[in-house]
This record gives C-alpha cells, sequence and structure tokens, in this order.
C-alpha cells in the first residue's frame, strides 16, 4: 500500500561527479513508501550512480539523500540494513550452493536460529529454487541466478529494495518470473526502486523517471508520460527504411520518424489528413510497404520523442 504522504527515499540537488565527468547532477527525486518507482534511460545516463549512491556504496559530491529517514552524507552506513540492493552483474559466490549463499548473506546481515531456517525455506520457495538449493550457483541458469540474487537480497528483509537493471540478459519467461515476484513483494508493502532498460518493465511502475546525462528530464507516471507526445502515430513496415526516413521527414504534418529496424513509427500532426498523402509519396517513390496501421504511442516512443527534444 503506497503512502501517498511519505516519501521514503528523497533527494535534493544530489550530485556525483567522477573527476569533470558529471554522472549525476542535481538530482531531485521523491519515492513514496510502498511504490514501485523505475529509472529508465539510455546508457551512460547515471541510473547506476544513482542507485549506488542510495545504497550508501558511493560519496555524495554535493546535495543530500535520505533513504528510510537516515542522511546518506552522515548515516550511511546505518541504512544498509533497512535497504536491499542488487547489482546490474552476477555477483554472489559461483562455488556456493543456492543454500550456502543464502546462508553467507544471513550471516552478514546476523540472520539466525529459527527465523534464519524459516525465511530461508520460504526464500527458497519464493524464488522457486527449492530443487536447486545444493546446486552451485555458478551452474545454474541466468534467470535463477537473477532469482537467487533476489533472494539474498532479500533475508534480511528490508524496507527498501534498490534494483540495478536486475533482468537485463535474461530470457523472457524468466523476466516474467522475477516481476511475479516484486509484485508479491508490493503487495506486502516494500518500496522498490529499480532501473530497466525495458519500456514494458517501466509500464508496471507507478511513477517512472526518465535520467539523461545524469539529469531528470522527466518523473511522471506511465499513462500521463505516454500522453506527452505529440500527435497520431502510424506503423508500417518497409525494406529500405533508410531512404523512406529522408522522404517521409520532409513532407507537411510530420512530426517526428522512428525506425526500429525495419519498422517506421511515424508522428502526423493528423492522422485523418495526412495519411493519403504519406501513402502517395510511399507509391511516388516506388517504396513498397505493408501493415500500415494507427497505434497508440508505447513508452518507448515517448521517451525517444523526450530525448530527442532535449537533444533538438
Amino acid at each position: 500500500m503506497i503512502d501517498d504522504d511519505k516519501f521514503i527515499i528523497e533527494t535534493q540537488s544530489l550530485s556525483r561527479h567522477f573527476g569533470t565527468t558529471q554522472a549525476v547532477e542535481s538530482l531531485d527525486l521523491t519515492v513514496r513508501e510502498g511504490e514501485i518507482f523505475g529509472l529508465v534511460g539510455p546508457d551512460g545516463a547515471g541510473k547506476t550512480t544513482t542507485i549506488r549512491l542510495l545504497a550508501g556504496l558511493l560519496n555524495i559530491t554535493s546535495g543530500s539523500a535520505t533513504v528510510a529517514g537516515f542522511d546518506l552524507q552522515r548515516q550511511a552506513e546505518a541504512i544498509k540494513p533497512r535497504i536491499g540492493y542488487m547489482a546490474q552483474q552476477f555477483s554472489l559466490y559461483g562455488d556456493l550452493s543456492v543454500e550456502e549463499n543464502l546462508a553467507f548473506f544471513a550471516d552478514i546481515y546476523r540472520v539466525s536460529g529459527e527465523e534464519r531456517q524459516q525465511r530461508t525455506e520460504r526464500l527458497l520457495q519464493f524464488a522457486q529454487l527449492t530443487e536447486f538449493k545444493q546446486r552451485r550457483a555458478v551452474h545454474l541458469s541466468g534467470g535463477m541466478q537473477k532469482k537467487l540474487a533476489l533472494a539474498c537480497t532479500l533475508i534480511h528483509q528490508p524496507q527498501v529494495l534498490l534494483l540495478d537493471e536486475p533482468t537485463t540478459g535474461v530470457d523472457p519467461v524468466s523476466r516474467r518470473e522475477f516481476w511475479d515476484i516484486l509484485a508479491e513483494l508490493h503487495h506486502d508493502g516494500t518500496t522498490i526502486l529499480i532501473s530497466t532498460p525495458y519500456m514494458d518493465e517501466a509500464e508496471r511502475c507507478q511513477r517512472v523517471g526518465l535520467l539523461y546525462e545524469g539529469r531528470l528530464m522527466m518523473c511522471d507516471q506511465p499513462r500521463r508520460i505516454r500522453e506527452m507526445t505529440a500527435g497520431e502515430l502510424v506503423e508500417f513496415h518497409v525494406e529500405d527504411w533508410q531512404r523512406t526516413q529522408r522522404i517521409l521527414a520532409g513532407l507537411d504534418g510530420v512530426l517526428e520518424v522512428q525506425t526500429y529496424g525495419n519498422v517506421m513509427r511515424i508522428f502526423l500532426d493528423s492522422a485523418d489528413k495526412r495519411l493519403p498523402s504519406l501513402e502517395a509519396a510511399l507509391r511516388a517513390k516506388k517504396i513498397p510497404y505493408r501493415g500500415l496501421r494507427r497505434k497508440l504511442a508505447g513508452m518507448e516512443e515517448a521517451f525517444v520523442s523526450l530525448i530527442r527534444s532535449v537533444e533538438d
């Protein structure tokens, strides 16, 4: 349950520089208690640095941040028992079994006795790893490794989960299973901040923040972000997308052209008014196309459009 009046994560002008590189710059961010908040942005946008700052793993260059009521400048160590941090790369011990990895993290967080046994058994079931508990982590599939990493992150029952692209590189079925686990955690009141390159995952978040060159460019509900795109969207398939892009970009009423392989997505000021001239231009240049249809803008198209508007 989200508490709209309580921010469990709050930053003010948070910045982190590496020499002359501004990885995060003047970040003002709030995450409500019990919320699933998504961070998206291109590679190098500052997502990993932001999460590592909030986990107390990096020093703050300037600005401030609080997590679970603790000041990251003065109390970075105090927040660690209250958060669960999962790095982008697999960082568990490959030579240890699933059960031994859980035991190792239980030792770190001083979870012992009957409580330790109960949590271990519950997490093994939760992550669907019970039958693999004796298998070495290095011999698990990519999806199983991700679920084991999450289980280890949860052994001390953190208030806040900080997840850095946790499903990158795993198959679609494993991604869905991972998000089923997150949905249960969210239902139980865990606050989740997750960075992701997948726009379908961004759609699952209550709010999403777009990071670009270390700055927060946009922060809102996915539905509202989709509604920010200008014009009406049409989509079709072509073979020579480069030539098609050059031709269509100069037509009246074309607001933006996006390409995804051989898929063209065109924003028009009015689909009813412009579609006849668009098709006429394609025929005149003898460009074969197929599957022309209107389409509601999704998160992917919205973020590409927003980033381009910043670059322009």
